[in-house]
């Protein structure tokens, strides 16, 4: 924006230049142009009134000395011809050619016709200047006196008035940056603090802190108001984010205790409800059961949507660590876990993100994944990241619930029934993103019929410092979707 602002007012400083200058080079040009017809036509009028006697008495040695002066005084050739165009006196020999412009000029001044003024010579015209004046004799012309100029004085008069002015439009237009750089700096100060200062507001905004203001009362006055209204703006968001998010935190904290104690209550009512209840009792618990869960996954997005520091991850610790701890389910499923890829991964990521990600994605690998079939968890490097990639041997999703399975309790039309709270993907998809990455959900190659399941794709994590990461503690599973993938930015397989 700041380059669009220079260039339009130096554009105004151009116009204003050529529009001034253009002008005066032009008057200029055709004074001087003027000026050298004006003292030719003077001279030719003179030699036309001497060339009278001359002609008259057919004697025209006097006359013919008196051109070679001029001519060689002036530089400018002299011709007095007769009325049938032939050359009677020339101060040259031979005598100068005329072109189609000087004949032209000699018959208009057979007609007796006066010589009329040339339109603009300009610099790069080297036709010289013909003038054409008859010659009376009591009314009756008896030739005609012609003189050539070259206009090459002119010419160059006219190109150095051009260059002056083109100098003169330069120096104003280097004048025209050097007062509007600091003027578009003062213009642009606050938009270019606006600028900046949105990624610092949206991660303050994130991590609940109180964002920078970004207006310090510099620049035009519509864009300090702007300026004020954004720091308002992000105060109200960042007070609205951090009351939506202590509130889900408070309520889930809140109704935990009178959960647990209801739970405990309808526990310890087995065997003491009428056979006529007994279904009602067992409804009952598995609700409890469920609210509890929706509880631990709503905590346990509050949490992935604050703003976290990055640490060093051992991404091999995190996968063997989750891969043993969902073991014992996948085979009592008579299910096969599977690890591939290479080892000695590492990444730089929020704490925990690897173990959060894949108890995602293994809940739902196991959950849906008939018996007999197959997870495979693979880590590679592909290109700068690190990926961390699941695939099952389950149904899958259709296409167009790819991009839908990643939202807040989103469930899939055919798995309304299953248990689970919609929450796992986004989390995992949340923890993603807090480390610079992105969860991908797609098919496999071929679709369903090249073996179900899902592929989730797109965790990136900056790069790992050189130092061996400590190792980062395991945390408890939670419940997601069929397939994950992680990358990080700069991790590098172990030799």
């Amino acid at each position: 924006m700041g380059a669009r602002l220079l260039v339009i007012m130096v554009l105004v400083v151009g116009l204003l230049a050529a529009g001034l200058g253009v002008p005066l080079a032009l008057a200029s040009a055709a004074a001087s142009q003027q000026d050298l017809f004006t003292n030719r036509l003077i001279d030719t009028i003179y030699y036309a009134s001497s060339a009278e006697r001359p002609l008259t008495e057919a004697d025209t040695s006097q006359l013919e000395a008196a051109l070679r002066r001029y001519d060689e005084i002036y530089g400018d050739a002299v011709l007095v011809l007769d009325t049938s165009g032939d050359a009677v006196v020339a101060s040259r020999t031979p005598a100068p050619v005329l072109d189609e412009n000087g004949r032209e000029r000699v018959t208009l001044a057979l007609a007796r016709q006066p010589s009329k003024p040339y339109p603009l010579i300009l610099p790069w015209d080297d036709r010289p200047l013909v003038l054409a004046e008859p010659v009376l004799a009591d009314t009756e012309v008896r030739g005609v006196v012609v003189t050539i100029s070259s206009t090459a004085a002119v010419r160059a008069d006219e190109l150095r008035t051009w260059s002056l002015v083109a100098v003169a439009a330069l120096v104003a237009l280097a004048l025209g940056v050097l007062v509007a750089l600091p003027v578009v700096r003062w213009i642009l100060r606050p938009v270019r603090r606006l600028d900046e200062g949105t990624g610092r507001v949206a991660a303050a905004v994130l991590a609940g802190a109180r964002p920078d203001p970004v207006s310090d009362n510099s620049g035009p006055p519509e864009l300090r108001r702007l300026s004020a209204s954004f720091d308002r703006m992000a105060e109200q968001v960042t007070q609205a984010y951090s009351a939506q998010r202590a509130f889900v935190a408070d309520a889930s904290h809140q109704l935990r205790n009178p959960l647990t104690a209801l739970s405990l209550r309808l526990s310890n009512l087995h065997g003491r409800v009428d056979a006529d209840a007994a279904e009602d009792h067992v409804a009952a618990l598995e609700e409890a059961e469920r609210l509890s869960t929706l509880l631990d996954g709503l905590l346990a997005l509050a949490r992935a949507e604050r703003t976290v520091p990055l640490v060093p991850l051992a991404v091999d610790d995190g996968v063997d660590d989750r891969l043993e701890a969902w073991r014992p389910l996948a085979e009592h499923s008579g299910l096969e876990l599977v690890r591939d890829g290479p080892r000695g991964l590492r990444a730089t990521g929020p704490a925990g993100a690897v173990e959060t990600v894949l108890d995602a994605v293994l809940d739902n690998a196991v959950k849906f994944t008939p018996a007999g079939g197959t997870v495979t968890v693979r880590t590679a490097v592909r290109g700068d990241h690190v990926e961390i990639a699941v695939r099952d041997t389950g149904p899958g999703l259709a296409p167009d619930e790819l991009d839908r399975a990643t939202d807040r309790f989103w469930r899939s039309p055919g798995q309304i029934n299953t248990e689970g709270s919609g929450l796992g993907l986004a989390i995992a998809a949340r923890t993603v993103e807090l480390g610079g990455g992105q969860l991908l959900l797609e098919l496999p190659s071929g679709g369903r019929a090249a073996g179900g399941g899902a592929v989730a794709a797109g965790l990136r994590f900056r790069p790992a410092p050189p130092a061996a990461p400590a190792p980062v503690p395991a945390r408890p599973g939670t419940r997601a979707a069929r397939a994950g993938r992680a990358g990080s930015s700069a991790a590098a397989p172990a030799p």
